[in-house]
């Protein structure tokens, strides 16, 4: 018996965006080349197994650590398909890679609820894998709004879409969809029915355009009615695209993933634009256009999430001495810094203007962030540029708030600038909190 081996792209502690993907592949060969290509060209945790039994020890007690599985349906203890009764078990996302597929062999598979298949056979097979991959984990932070007023309908919809891991929203009426539209910043996909009882797929969609725009927001319309021009009275209301019932599953996945990698490739082009000039950041007009979605995404689910704004101690003091180049150069260094140390993380960062820094903490109680900021501070005084007779020294004083709820956006910046005003006042190259005050109160003597 072989055991699972586990490889890893280097000894950082895997990024929970960038993801672990179990290869369950009996082929040395293909096993050795996809867990390569993961690992080195897209930075993802592999885990290998050759056999069923292998697959059980590596899902032993941790089978929620796996964000998806590519799954070989022949291996040596599993000739039929039995292994992706077990990962489908496990609750893990899979991606069959088989060379014996037929109809009846793709309806066994999409019955059982896979993310999608690839068929060996094929030239670009590998590729293919590894972008379906690349794909499911991308799903995680897409958010779809389904709406239909018929629960089965809108369940099978709902299902399917989670299946591909997206975040699912449900609405049963025009009305509750444009509630749920204002209340969710982040969705980025509506998938509607035509029949609804307060107003038809067509005035949703023209709605949903009076506000948001194809390249915020796409639309597919869906029904079951047999009126062939059903599907282009939605597209000049303003949908992306249509589909019929009854629907071709891989038929309505492949739309939608068109629908999505469209949104992608346009924020890719946005996030050019929003992009500052001289440390190559995410600017001010990102970190406002990008936040309030993921605040909204962190408070959906529950997840704690707090703001830090981080500002350069005596910036102003070190250009008039200096000059503006040598600014620029600190600037660029504390950037580059900041940078390398959240690379891995889903924290968002950007330069807000001058000499200030804002960063989105997802997943970070206050006590968590403050301890966060205060290893960067850290980091930051160890930055170093070089003059013409010595070596500059940098420090940094952070402002760190909680967010606690549903508020405008500029309202978590403006707390963490309070903070970070308060961290300045009492002495700069300091994390300033909302603990730092009870730890003062807690520790100043009765009766002062």
């Amino acid at each position: 018996m072989s055991l699972p081996t586990e490889m890893t792209a280097d000894t950082r502690p895997p990024s929970r965006k960038k993801g672990h993907v179990l290869v369950i592949e009996d082929s040395r060969t293909l096993s050795s080349i996809l867990s390569h290509r993961f690992e080195k060209e897209h930075g993802l945790r592999v885990t290998h197994c050759a056999t069923t039994e292998d697959f059980r020890h590596a899902v032993a007690g941790r089978a929620r650590q796996y964000d998806v599985a590519v799954v070989d349906l022949n291996l040596p203890d599993s000739p039929d398909g039995q292994i992706l009764d077990q990962v489908v078990q496990h609750d893990i996302p899979a991606v069959v890679f088989t060379a014996d597929f037929n109809r009846h062999m793709r309806e066994r598979v999409v019955a059982r609820g896979v993310a999608d298949y690839v068929i060996k056979n094929n030239e670009r097979a590998i590729d293919m894998v590894i972008a379906a991959v690349d794909r499911i984990l991308a799903n995680r932070s897409v958010r779809v709004l389904v709406v239909d007023d018929v629960p089965s309908a809108r369940k099978m919809l709902a299902d399917l879409l989670r299946l591909q891991q997206f975040q699912v929203f449900e609405a049963s009426t025009g009305t509750e969809a444009m509630t749920m539209l204002e209340q969710h910043p982040g969705i980025e996909l509506v998938v509607t029915d035509y029949n609804m009882p307060d107003m038809d797929g067509y005035e949703l969609t023209r709605r949903i355009r009076r506000v948001h725009t194809s390249d915020r927001v796409r639309i597919i319309g869906i029904s079951s009615s047999s009126d062939r021009l059903l599907s282009a009275s939605f597209l000049k209301a303003g949908a992306n695209d249509f589909v019929y019932r009854p629907f071709v599953v891989e038929e309505l996945q492949c739309r939608i993933g068109h629908n999505v990698e469209t949104l992608s490739q346009i924020r890719q082009l946005r996030l050019a634009a929003f992009s500052d000039y001289l440390t190559g950041l995410r600017n001010r007009r990102h970190f406002f256009d990008e936040g309030p979605a993921i605040v909204a995404s962190c408070l959906d689910r529950g997840e704690a999430c707090s703001m830090a704004m981080l500002d350069i101690d005596h910036f102003k003091r070190l250009n008039d001495t200096y000059g503006h180049e040598i600014g620029d150069r600190v600037l660029k260094a504390v950037a580059t810094r900041l940078r390398e140390t959240l690379d891995d993380t889903d924290h968002m960062l950007a330069r807000l203007g001058g000499e200030e820094f804002g960063i989105l903490l997802t997943g970070l109680d206050i006590q968590q962030a403050s301890d966060f900021c205060e290893m960067l501070r850290h980091q930051i005084a160890e930055v170093r540029v070089a003059l013409d007779d010595a070596d500059l020294g940098v420090t940094a004083s952070i402002g760190v708030a909680q967010v606690e709820g549903h508020e405008n956006f500029s309202n978590y910046l403006n707390a963490a600038d309070q903070f970070l005003y308060l961290a300045k006042r009492y002495g700069r190259n300091r994390v300033y909190s909302e603990l730092a005050i009870l730890q003062e109160l807690t520790l100043k003597p009765v009766g002062t």
